[in-house]
């Protein structure tokens, strides 16, 4: 075991235990869905809900929800009677996802919209306490400024996947468009200054953001 590996484990092992439901969509996610490698898992599910616990939000916009992992890991931290909205684009993901969160609890506090998000977010009338970001890197950029605006002052946005496996450290071909958006989206945040931010180098990376 490399370690990288050996730390990984070590990390898990020294943190609260992944809870039940998380666990069964995880196994059911990595047995059932293309893509399974796409979820948030363990540790980057812990992490997510430490900070929305911090945050306390209110309202949670979550772009692209996948199973539904980081979505319960998400509303967590949900003040009473908050509620977070998920947008995925694909419908056969849906029930998967509705199912568990009903085991976790949450069906009254999630809400799911199936759709493309450019289009489902600037329909939105809510102000959000924190926003995740995580569907189609393409779209990094334009997700951003979609929900700038829907965002209150002192809240925050992440960004799931920005350093894309080391890629940003690479030339991509011309052909290669996520790692393309994904580098531009960067440069962007570090120019932006209506934002402070930071990259955590979790998993294949995650930007927090806190609108001034």
């Amino acid at each position: 075991m490399d370690e990288h590996k050996k730390i990984n484990k070590y990390i898990l092992n020294h943190i609260d235990r992944e809870d039940e439901v998380l666990k069964e969509l995880d196994r059911e996610t990595n047995l059932n869905i293309l893509g399974a490698r796409m979820i948030s898992g363990h540790l980057q599910g812990q992490v997510l809900t430490m900070l929305s616990k911090m945050i306390q939000p209110e309202n949670i916009l979550e772009i692209g929800t996948f199973t539904g992992y980081s979505a319960i890991c998400l509303a967590k931290g949900l003040q009473k009677n908050g509620k977070l909205i998920t947008i995925e684009i694909n419908d056969e993901l849906e029930s998967i996802a509705a199912k568990h969160f009903k085991k976790a609890g949450l069906a009254n506090s999630i809400e799911q919209r199936i759709g493309e998000a450019t289009q489902i977010i600037p329909e939105l009338n809510k102000v959000f306490d924190l926003v995740f970001i995580d569907a189609d890197k393409r779209d990094y950029t334009t997700y951003f400024n979609l929900v700038f605006e829907k965002v209150k002052p002192g809240g925050y946005i992440i960004a799931d996947n920005t350093l894309w496996n080391g890629k940003v450290l690479e030339t991509p071909t011309p052909d290669d468009l996520q790692t393309k958006e994904i580098i531009a989206f960067n440069t962007f945040i570090k120019n932006n200054k209506r934002i402070e931010k930071v990259i955590l180098p979790l998993r294949d990376g995650m930007t927090i953001m806190r609108k001034k």
